[in-house]
């Protein structure tokens, strides 16, 4: 995948092109390198994608874009959730929190899309 980068004053976010929507699959994660960091994309929806580090928070392996998508109600509000491929534990895309393992905590990054293309946000 490529990438280019949009320059932002200092108070802004550093937006990352990374492809566009129709390059993936809805429902499945796809692995990037982004600005130097390994990031998986999850694109759950024509204007839902979530962007969290591709490394298992437990094990330290790169393998969070292979993880099984799935959701998680919580409070009454439906969660989108990531399980990891290795250990099972179940975070949340949005927050990162650990739902089967409090001490762990999966890195999110800022995500949109922006004329079709998925753009992740420089938060590292």
């Amino acid at each position: 995948m490529t990438q280019t980068l949009e320059q932002a004053t200092p108070t802004e976010v550093l937006w990352h092109r990374v492809c566009r929507l129709s390059d993936l699959e809805l429902g499945w994660a796809e692995a990037a390198l982004v600005d130097g960091r390994q990031v998986a994309i999850f694109p759950l929806g024509p204007e839902e994608v979530y962007a969290v580090d591709h490394r298992d928070p437990r094990t330290g392996a790169n393998v969070m874009a292979r993880g099984i998508t799935g959701s998680r109600t919580v409070m009454g509000e439906e969660r989108p959730t990531v399980t990891s491929p290795l250990h099972k534990e179940v975070y949340d895309l949005a927050s990162g929190m650990c739902y089967t393992d409090g001490s762990l905590h999966l890195p999110v990054h800022p995500c949109r899309m922006q004329d079709g293309w998925v753009e992740v946000g420089q938060a590292w």
